[in-house]
């Protein structure tokens, strides 16, 4: 949707696992929380996305993943939008089953060297074990592990229960089964967003 769009794709997952993989001090300080299942505290988050949305590839629009996960997230974001002078035009909430969530996460596979994403089931390697791109080792990221992956989404529930309310009474959230294949996922996203 955000190649549609031509509007960037912003994901906190994948700045922090950036940051991780240069080992910088907010990587650093993000590591410990996502090793742990934990969400990361809302400063080290916020202050990176506001990096992230200062960049010139978001002055004409942006598509956020991951972000805001709470109220003082989504508090901090209002904040932000109102200096660019940009509003908020709909928050999608995908409804997919637990077990569905821990297939897709448990079985991503991931190029240490490039970046590339496999899925064992969805979208497998033509080598078991080797990115089709550069030819390195697929890995499984430590986050994706079945004990890891429970953990946070018991804190996800917890955590982000009050931000759904929150942008209900905003009127801003359109709730999308997030079940099937990525293409009637994406239709039903976009569904929603005409109406």
């Amino acid at each position: 949707m955000a190649q549609e769009a031509e509007v960037p794709h912003v994901s906190t997952g994948d700045i922090f696992r950036e940051a991780l993989k240069r080992e910088t001090e907010l990587g650093k300080q993000a590591k410990k929380y996502m090793e742990a299942g934990r969400l990361v505290p809302d400063e080290i988050v916020v202050g990176i996305v506001r990096e992230r949305l200062a960049e010139d590839d978001c002055r004409h629009g942006f598509i956020l993943d991951g972000f805001p996960r709470t109220i003082s997230q989504a508090e901090a974001l209002e904040s932000m939008l109102d200096e660019m002078g940009v509003a908020l035009d709909a928050v999608i909430g995908l409804d997919v089953p637990e077990d569905v969530v821990v297939k897709r996460l448990t079985g991503r596979r991931v190029c240490r060297e490039c970046g590339a994403t496999f899925h064992v089931d969805f979208n497998p390697p033509k080598r078991e074990g080797v990115c089709d791109r550069c030819g390195n080792t697929l890995i499984q990221r430590d986050d994706d592990r079945e004990d890891t992956v429970r953990k946070r989404l018991r804190v996800h529930l917890k955590e982000t229960a009050c931000l759904a309310r929150y942008y209900r009474e905003k009127s801003l959230l359109r709730r999308v089964h997030g079940g099937g294949a990525i293409a009637e996922v994406t239709r039903r996203i976009r569904e929603v967003l005409k109406g």
